[in-house]
């Protein structure tokens, strides 16, 4: 059998056998099991409220249950272990079952549900919440809701933290679901948190020496080191020591800088007289230029109108 296929049959399984102490445990006070199978059986815890109906008179109903178990759920060596409930009205499946009979009674369902979440925070809880669905009042069914303190509806605090009991009340009129949430007084919440008053800053920051300091940076590799290599004294020490310098080295450096000097290097002035006389220059060429550039103008613009006067005389001649 595949493990997906395994898990289901456990959860049936698990379902089918809650369902089973409910019918039979009922007038008890049934309040859940916890199924943990071990390599010498099947162990069951059951809580109930009273532990006495559970067990009966010389453990006759406690083996009768046992033995229900072998032949109908086919389980190996069960073996039920039953403890009580030491707060009932904290336990969700108690006060689901409770208000289902007070419902079925004849009880008004906005005294019994305010009645069971007031005795619900009472005993201490967080937070509870129930809720009442189906034909409550009428023949148009609906739902009430009752509320108090804090209650979570989703993410893993209200798959952990939260208790949640379900119970049904079968009226003339249809049946009426019951679901009841409470939180525990003892559940710790997520983002619950703590504020200390008169209390000072410095007692609550860890105190940090300068020799745990040194320690934790013992062994760290300098600059330009692998990490693996750990660096030895005798090492440090010839790094720390003066670089040794090449004589043969710099005598070449010295005599190429002596080559350079024989080279005369103009002075700022030489080089600044140089760069006027090529403006002077360079403005001598332009003015020359436009100079001839008008000239031509004037010249092209004499022959214009000595064509024009030529012109006027000969259709003056034409006329007469």
């Amino acid at each position: 059998m595949a493990d997906e296929q395994q898990f289901i049959e456990d959860g049936l399984q698990r379902t089918q056998i809650d369902e089973f102490f409910a019918d039979e445990l009922g007038r008890a006070g049934y309040g859940g099991m916890e199924v943990a199978k071990t390599p010498m059986g099947t162990q069951i815890v059951l809580k109930a409220e009273k532990p006495g109906m559970v067990i009966g008179k010389g453990g006759k109903n406690i083996r009768k249950i046992t033995t229900e178990l072998e032949e109908r759920f086919d389980l190996e060596d069960p073996q039920v272990d039953v403890q009580e409930v030491d707060e009932p009205d904290l336990n969700a499946r108690i006060v689901a079952d409770r208000l289902a009979n007070a419902l079925e009674r004849g009880w008004y369902f906005r005294k019994a549900g305010h009645t069971t979440i007031d005795r619900i925070m009472e005993s201490g809880a967080k937070g509870a919440e129930i809720v009442l669905s189906g034909k409550v009042t009428g023949a148009r069914s609906r739902v009430e809701k009752f509320n108090r303190g804090y209650i979570k509806h989703n993410g893993e605090p209200a798959e952990d933290i939260v208790d949640h009991g379900v119970g049904t009340a079968v009226m003339k009129l249809g049946t009426i679901g019951v679901q009841v949430k409470i939180i525990p007084p003892e559940a710790e919440l997520p983002d619950d948190f703590e504020v200390y008053e008169d209390m000072e800053v410095e007692d609550y920051v860890a105190d940090v020496d300068d020799e745990s300091v040194e320690e934790l940076l013992e062994g760290e590799p300098e600059e330009g080191e692998s990490e693996g290599e750990p660096v030895t004294e005798s090492e440090a020490d010839d790094e720390s020591a003066e670089p040794e310098v090449d004589e043969e080295v710099i005598e070449e450096a010295a005599e190429e800088t002596e080559e350079f000097d024989d080279v005369d290097v103009p002075d700022d002035e030489d080089i600044d007289e140089e760069l006027e006389g090529l403006d002077e220059a360079v403005d001598e060429e332009l003015d020359e230029e436009t100079e001839a550039e008008a000239e031509e103008l004037v010249e092209e613009m004499e022959d214009a109108e000595d064509a024009d006067e030529g012109s006027d005389a000969d259709e003056e001649g034409d006329d007469e």
